[in-house]
């Protein structure tokens, strides 16, 4: 089972690619930020 927070993390990682340099970053990077938090609740 994979958990929700990696799948957002990769997500993420892979949006970094077809949009336009600073939407892209700016976007993966939230959704990096958002699967982090998941994750850091998530195992509390």
């Amino acid at each position: 089972m994979v958990r929700l927070s990696t799948v957002i993390i990769l997500v993420g990682i892979v949006r970094f690619t077809p949009l336009p340099p600073p939407l892209g970053i700016a976007l993966g990077a939230l959704l990096i930020l958002v699967g982090g938090a998941l994750r850091f609740f998530t195992e509390k």
